[in-house]
């Protein structure tokens, strides 16, 4: 291996200055390969990335601001992993080398500036500025993301095609809130070559891709979304889908039921527009079972969570795949011979438990749910109570839908170095604000990962801020995300152009019907040859040749 250039700072009295003089660039290679962080007296770190691989958008340094007593308590310098960067070129564009250097990573120079998008007029190519991002720069490889998730997405792809032709959502007008990634952007297209206008924002704070969020900008699509917005953006975010010139929703596609929450708060009006409504999260439909019960759901929804192919294909498999993708960007851990508990065993939880099951983890379950409890116990799991265990294990996963699954009580009796996560839609399953205490001290040691620490010198490690880790801190498998969205987009098409009468102000499943729709479409990567029923086969079991080939009921 060649050797690494890295900078050796000598330690000093903390609230000295920094001196030129006190770097060396040393060509060498240590045995411990170590990054110094160099705390420069004033509250600020420079962090050394880890490894290229710890997330899709990689930078060489980082900027962490913690306070200047924590510091002087702690020392000057700290040791991390190397921190290697390897510039990504593509050919084809000028300007394309800053797009990506621009692009870098939730913790590059744009992700981590301390003013806020809102503060500065922003315009595209044309001239159109009805949107908020957090560089525009990152538009051209933005557009590359979309047009490499368009070959993996066979599915949604297919639904462009009849879209176009069709228009069958002609003057619908969409408010979306998504997790602005490349997946979802090829869904949003899909939606405008169908007739639709759209509106969209994040679901989550720091899920944004904000080369992608530019890349719709560009387009001319209102999107308002960036990686890192505070809570206060992220609400002025969704009142700017909403409240726009001449221009009233009559569809939304959410995803944790924060559309639908602030228009009942802000907008209640405007809900009397509303044609339909599609949820892909658990969160979010348990809000809009809420608003039935007290008579307050403005349209008829569909819950897309519980959908035959989003429930089994998304939920399972992607979760199967991201979970340890997520663990092992973030900490670097080694699975094999963990102690892990996983809070739910829901569709999430199961894939999360085989998971790490089969990279040699030793597993066990908290639930409240007779059935699914039993079938932990059917799969070797054993059953526990979050506090029988919370003493010992190495790892927590939640993955309920709940609030406060873990609390302080919890947090306050774990072991040092504990690794905290949330595979489900809100942070709240985890009592994060508990932790926003001032006798604890949070420390950003890479991005996405926070070590908070006691009085007592015991730490633990947080991701994402307990927010969806694999949403947060993992790649996910396009194609799958194909299944969903084709699903999203088939959802809506059939509450708008369902003749009046035919759906109540209730919640709907997807039609069976659309749900085998769903896993046709993407058949044809597989090269899957379907049989057909003979008229008398048709006869016998009481089925169309076209189906639906299940009953309602049906348990896959």
């Amino acid at each position: 291996m060649s050797p690494k250039r890295f900078v050796s700072v000598t330690n000093r009295p903390t609230g000295m200055q920094l001196k030129e003089s006190e770097l060396r660039l040393s060509t060498i290679s240590p045995p411990s390969a170590a990054t110094v962080i160099v705390d420069n007296g004033n509250g600020t770190r420079e962090i050394g990335r880890n490894n290229s691989m710890f997330d899709r958008e990689n930078s060489t340094t980082s900027m962490s601001k913690i306070s200047s007593k924590t510091h002087r308590e702690r020392g000057a310098v700290r040791i991390a992993r190397p921190s290697i960067s390897v510039p990504r070129r593509r050919p084809h564009d000028d300007g394309m080398e800053d797009s990506l250097t621009a692009s870098g990573s939730d913790t590059s120079e744009d992700d981590e500036s301390d003013t806020s998008p809102r503060d500065h007029p922003q315009a595209n190519s044309v001239g159109f500025a009805d949107f908020c991002v957090r560089n525009m720069k990152m538009a051209a490889f933005g557009r590359r993301e979309i047009e490499l998730a368009e070959q993996e997405l066979p599915g949604l792809m297919a639904l462009r095609k009849k879209l176009r032709a069709e228009k069958s959502l002609r003057q619908a007008k969409i408010v979306a809130c998504l997790h602005l990634v490349a997946q979802n952007a090829v869904l949003l297209e899909t939606l405008m070559e169908g007739g639709a206008e759209v509106r969209c924002c994040a679901c989550n704070v720091i899920s944004t891709q904000n080369e992608v969020a530019s890349a719709l900008a560009e387009a001319s699509i209102p999107v308002f979304a960036w990686r890192g917005q505070s809570e206060e953006d992220f609400w002025w975010s969704i009142d700017r889908c909403i409240n726009a010139t001449d221009w009233k929703p009559n569809l939304i596609l959410d995803d944790g039921g924060d559309v639908i929450h602030w228009m009942a708060k802000r907008y209640p009006d405007a809900l009397q527009g509303i044609r339909g409504i599609v949820e892909e999260s658990a969160t979010g439909v348990h809000r809009l079972h809420q608003l039935t019960k007290v008579g307050r759901l403005p349209a008829p929804a569909i819950n897309l969570n519980e959908s035959i192919t989003k429930s089994i294909f998304d939920n399972l498999l992607t979760t199967r795949e991201s979970i340890v993708e997520s663990l092992k960007r973030t900490t670097d851990m080694m699975i094999a011979g963990k102690q892990v508990l996983v809070c739910g065993y829901g569709d999430v939880g199961k894939a999360c438990c085989k998971s790490l099951q089969t990279m040699g983890a030793h597993v066990v379950v908290a639930e409240i749910d007779p059935i699914c409890a039993l079938q932990a116990c059917m799969e070797g799991l054993k059953v526990v109570k979050v506090g029988e265990v919370i003493k010992t294990v190495d790892l927590v996963v939640t993955a309920t839908g709940n609030k406060r699954v873990i609390t302080r009580e919890h947090l306050d009796r774990m072991k040092r170095s504990t690794v905290l996560c949330n595979m489900g839609h809100s942070d709240n399953e985890i009592d994060i604000a508990s932790l926003r205490t001032a006798e604890l001290v949070w420390e950003r040691v890479r991005p996405q990962v926070d070590y908070i620490f006691w009085p007592d010198g015991r730490h633990l490690v947080l991701l994402a801020e307990g927010r969806v880790v694999n949403q947060n801190c993992s790649s996910l498998p396009s194609l799958v995300l194909s299944i969903t969205a084709t699903a999203q987009g088939l959802a809506l098409i059939e509450l708008y152009t369902a003749p009046a009468g035919k759906y109540k102000t209730e919640v709907y499943l997807l039609p069976k019907k659309l749900d085998e729709y769903v896993a046709l479409l993407h058949l044809e990567p597989f090269d899957a040859h379907l049989s057909e029923l003979t008229d008398e086969q048709c006869r016998y079991m009481g089925l169309s040749k076209m189906g639906p080939f299940k009953a309602g009921n049906y348990r896959y």
